[in-house]
């Protein structure tokens, strides 16, 4: 077969290359149910079939809702995308005012959603959305068709005719997909993404994954509606490998061990909270236990690739491996070639900690508009540099603007903002788009985020800082879950922090302390003020005078995407963390 080049065509290439007994696999119940290469196909097009028998013409609007990463997704976005109709993913923690804004601005004409939760949103904002003709759910609800209807709909293959007709006429630079991107500001903008931008990535970021074709297994739980696990759906097509969705976050260390995943993505966060959790079990540890547990650690945390640190560091490390690291490997299911790592910036101290141990985290970059990829390491043939986002992939061009800004041009950058023409000229000039990020790309060609370009500001003495490099260097603290860096024309930089809390429970026990259970009363405590200040001195030590928080407020909730606070994919919303707590801003430069 040719070289896939619209995204179904992924679905055929596998079956024809690979034929996979497990293409995918969902748990449901404790047991894992597999669909092959060949029920993928089979489902597909009888979704296809059924959607034509709803009256679904190409360039009609499928939206898909679902909690989980689970078949019926992918099988349903299969059946959509060969119409020549286009899917309409939406973040399932959206709020139904932005369900209901997505789908209209789309004009949705069928919605498919994961389970009760979401379908109660979707109900409550139906009959605002004149287009939405249909809603199918895939968990059975009494109260909403299932999924299954539409396939049986799609049962008698005497319109599969249709189906190849409609396919055939679907060309690589057509619209595939409206992804709406949370945005830390306003409404959603949707991001219109061609069969060629996500395939065109696919092909070029497939080499940097270090796999063996046709025989190994991956672990999703990275939300598919994010382009940048979805645009790995098809990749493990192209690659022949198996995928298994988790079952939900809380399961994913239970899965590990089921699956012994060669390959999984992961964001900063989880890698945060994983490193945590094991920091945490070594620091239960008594005795030599507990002293070769942190000689380890401390070892990993200074590791350079390629043995830069010298033979005495490598011996040293092949014991640590042995003894400590072949610990958290095992707890990640034994056999990891490669995690990906991108939606925000890694910690290199989690890098250096983690390839130490033998488990190979690899940063990229990327956004919705580049579908995504546009760079990514690869640790094979010194293509591997810590605290950089990787070389960028096969034609796509990097340049950086006088003003710092990174500007790229390639086969992914998106075809434009859906309904907005002014916008998409705004961020698409000459071919290049500018992707709002400050970075810089080394001598090497490693290319190295520092900010975003919105985000930096001048204090009032007409210093620019650039709060990212601060908020960075501050979560590296484990008394740290969030901060926000502000003072922008005001004399100094201050901060916003929300501490984390189950951390700080567990230092106040350690140390015999009774703390207030209470957030509010514990974000007034003098102890726990006192510990962060500690941690703030420390770094504040690393960065010029100018830019060092001088003071900062601890803030008594846990910052969410329910509250707000927070995109779908874990952003900050600067705006409207500032307007909630104006009032401890106002405590901060009131002197």
């Amino acid at each position: 077969m040719t070289q896939p080049t619209r995204l179904f065509d992924f679905a055929y290439y596998q079956k024809e290359q690979y034929n996979l007994n497990t293409a995918f696999a969902d748990k449901r119940q404790g047991t894992w149910t597999t669909v092959s290469s060949q029920e993928f196909l089979d489902k597909g097009n009888a979704i296809s079939r059924g959607l034509l028998r709803l009256g679904i013409k190409a360039n009609d609007k499928i939206a898909l809702i679902s909690t989980t990463n689970r078949s019926e997704w992918n099988i349903c976005d299969f059946g959509t995308l060969q119409l020549g109709a286009q899917d309409v993913p939406i973040y399932p923690t959206s709020s139904k005012e932005d369900y209901q804004y997505i789908m209209n601005h789309s004009e949705s004409v069928i919605c498919f959603v994961s389970c009760a939760d979401v379908y109660a949103k979707v109900a409550q904002i139906k009959d605002q959305v004149p287009s939405l003709k249909h809603v199918y759910s895939f968990d059975q609800l009494e109260e909403c068709p299932h999924w299954t209807e539409v396939l049986a709909l799609g049962a008698d293959q005497s319109n599969q005719k249709e189906v190849e007709t409609q396919k055939d006429q679907v060309q690589e630079d057509d619209l595939a997909t409206i992804i709406y991107t949370s945005g830390t500001t306003g409404k959603p903008k949707g991001v219109m993404l061609s069969h060629q931008n996500i395939s065109a990535n696919i092909r070029r970021s497939a080499d940097r994954l270090p796999i063996e074709l046709g025989k190994s297994k991956a672990l999703s739980f990275l939300p598919v509606c994010h382009i940048y696990e979805r645009m790995l759906m098809y990749m493990y097509q192209y690659c022949g490998v198996e995928v298994y969705f988790a079952e939900s976050l809380e399961t994913i260390s239970e899965n590990l061990q089921e699956i012994h995943p060669d390959v999984m993505t992961a964001v900063p966060r989880l890698l945060e909270k994983v490193y945590d959790k094991i920091y945490a079990k070594g620091a239960a540890l008594t005795g030599v236990k507990k002293a070769l547990f942190f000689w380890a650690v401390n070892l990993g945390l200074v590791y350079e690739p390629y043995g830069q640190n010298g033979w005495w560091y490598e011996f040293q490390l092949k014991i640590a491996r042995g003894i400590i690291f072949k610990k958290w490997q095992e707890a990640l299911g034994g056999k990891l070639r490669a995690v990906a790592s991108g939606s925000a910036a890694l910690q290199p101290r989690l890098a250096r900690v983690f390839n130490a141990a033998g488990i190979p985290i690899m940063e990229g970059y990327g956004l919705t508009e580049t579908s995504p990829v546009v760079s990514v390491n690869d640790f094979r043939e010194g293509n591997f540099r810590i605290g950089t986002v990787g070389k960028p992939i096969a034609d796509t061009e990097i340049k950086i603007a006088e003003d710092g800004e990174i500007l790229v041009k390639g086969p992914q950058i998106m075809m434009g903002y859906y309904k907005d023409p002014e916008l998409t000229a705004e961020v698409i000039k000459n071919g290049y788009f500018h992707t709002g990020d400050i970075g810089v790309v080394d001598a090497d060609g490693f290319l190295r985020i520092t900010d975003r370009k919105k985000e930096m500001f001048k204090t009032s003495g007409g210093k620019y800082i650039a709060p990212q490099v601060l908020e960075n260097a501050l979560k590296q603290s484990r008394f740290i879950e969030q901060l926000m860096v502000i003072g922008e024309n005001q004399k100094m930089p201050a901060a916003l922090i929300q501490p984390n809390w189950e951390f700080v429970a567990e230092w106040g026990k350690n140390k015999g302390l009774s703390l207030p259970t209470d957030l509010a009363a514990l974000s007034q405590n003098p102890k726990v003020i006192a510990r962060i200040q500690k941690e703030i001195d420390g770094f504040n030590a690393k960065f010029g005078k100018w830019e060092q928080i001088k003071k900062f407020e601890l803030t008594p909730e846990v910052w969410s995407i329910e509250m707000g606070l927070l995109t779908p994919t874990m952003k900050m919303k600067r705006k409207i963390i500032k307007a909630h707590y104006q009032s401890l801003i106002d405590k901060i430069y009131a002197e």
